[in-house]
Order: structure tokens, then sequence, then C-alpha cells
């Protein structure tokens, strides 16, 4: 079988780094280009020093020399929109990890893969231990009726609050079929932003990466899930499953939890 051809967009990143590392370095794979507007030569060394690949801030050029099979993308919404549509005309699938889309933006994506007979997978977090406690999350929200998220990150995260609280929150309310109830105080100024009942509380920091809590309360208890992120290799098994998965489908998949089987 032909390894599957990717190119990163965003690949100056920092994540897109850790992506290009790992592609690198799984036998069923082969990237054959790179995307960054910080390109700023047309070639990039592999991490093992071995050989390089095209690297350039024009993703039409580099999609028609080199024919990927998927294109993965960490770099920010303004930039990942254009870049899809031109994907998409080309028939190549999607891999997206960037955060802080609009619903539009998410419905145009569903409707270009549609539209183009194409896969694509696209969550806030390809952490496989993030997925986990949002999955448990929701197994607990059926049966505890207050709930708040506290997310942490560093403090270059370009969106709050984070798209892993926002879609937690969510999930956690159409797994118990109605939104969480509110607790009565006066301190609303100093409250976060709610979503189905549940107050998202955001932290911005030197220091952080990425971290998320979900406390829930019920009287005389609390149920606390958390995740930590350490390093960014914690995305990596997930965007590697992502890729392996997206060319087997067609339309848009949100979240990891369906190609995990949750």
């Amino acid at each position: 079988m032909n390894p599957i051809r990717v190119i990163v967009h965003g690949a100056a990143g920092k994540v897109g780094q850790e992506v290009i590392k790992a592609v690198s370095g799984e036998d069923d794979m082969q990237l054959v280009g790179a995307v960054d507007v910080k390109a700023a030569k047309d070639s990039l060394l592999l991490p093992d020093g071995s050989s390089s690949v095209p690297f350039s801030t024009d993703l039409g050029d580099i999609l028609a020399r080199f024919q990927p099979d998927v294109m993965v993308d960490f770099s920010i919404a303004k930039a990942t929109m254009p870049a899809v549509r031109l994907a998409t005309e080309k028939g190549v699938n999607l891999v997206i990890g960037t955060t802080g889309f609009s619903p539009d933006d998410v419905k145009e994506i569903e409707h270009l893969t549609a539209e183009h007979k194409i896969g694509a997978v696209m969550a806030p977090n390809f952490a496989l231990g993030a997925i986990l406690m949002m999955h448990l999350a929701k197994i607990a929200a059926k049966y505890l009726d207050y709930a708040e998220i506290i997310e942490l990150h560093h403090h270059l995260k370009a969106d709050a609050p984070s798209g892993t609280a926002q879609m937690t929150a969510r999930a956690m309310a159409e797994a118990r079929g109605k939104p969480f109830l509110q607790p009565q105080g006066k301190a609303a100024a100093s409250r976060g932003e709610s979503v189905e009942g549940v107050t998202l509380h955001s932290v911005r920091l030197p220091g952080l990466m990425a971290h998320q809590e979900v406390i829930l309360g019920a009287p005389g208890q609390t149920l606390s899930i958390r995740h930590d992120t350490i390093n960014r290799e914690c995305y990596l098994p997930g965007v590697m499953l992502a890729i392996r998965e997206v060319v087997k489908r067609n339309g848009l998949v949100y979240g990891l939890d369906t190609l995990l089987g949750l």
C-alpha cells in the first residue's frame, strides 16, 4: 500500500513542528511539503537530517506540485479557512487542529467536504487524555446538576474560553438532556462565560501549557475530573490516528471521540 502523502499547514508553529517530526517517523506516511506564512527558505530539513521537503508560503503551489492525500492544519482560524477552500478544491482530506472557528466556519467546512467528497477530522483537542476527560465528564453529567470548568493555557493562546472547554460543556449538557442548574449567588460580576449552564473560567499565564478541570457539584460533595498537558507530544497519537482515518471517510467528523469509538 502506498504511504499517505501529507503536507503540514502552519509548519513553523510549535505544534506544526511536532507533527512534522511525527509524520516523518511513520512508515505508512510520507511528508511531501510544508507551508507557513513565515517560510523564509524553499526547503525544510527533516528532523533526522536525512533529507528535506519543499517549504513555502504558497499553499496553492505546494498542493498543485505534490498532490497530497491529507493536509494537517495547525495555524490560526483566519488562515485555515482560505487553506481549506484551496485544499478541498484539489480533493485533499483535512485534519484540523486549529481552534477559534465560528459556527459558520464549521458549516462551511462541512459543506465543502460533502461537495468535494472528501474527509475532514476537526478537533479542538487531539490529546487522547483530554478526550477521555470529556467522555468521563459526560457520564458524570447525568448524575450531578451543577458544573463549572476551569481551563488554563499559556498566555499566547488566541481564544478564550478554549474550544475544548466549550465542547466539553455542550457535550455534558447533551448527555444529560438539559442545561445545568446555575447556583444562586451575589458575585455575578466575577463569573465566567456560561455555556449550557456551565460557567467557564479562563486562565492565561506564562508557564502554563494546556490544562482543564471539570468540577461537578451536588449538596455535600464535588467531583473533579482534570487533564494536564505536559508537552505537545501528547497531541501526536491523536493526529496520527486522524490522518489514517480521514482518508477512509467522507464528510466532517468533529472530535476524536468518534474515531475512538466513545
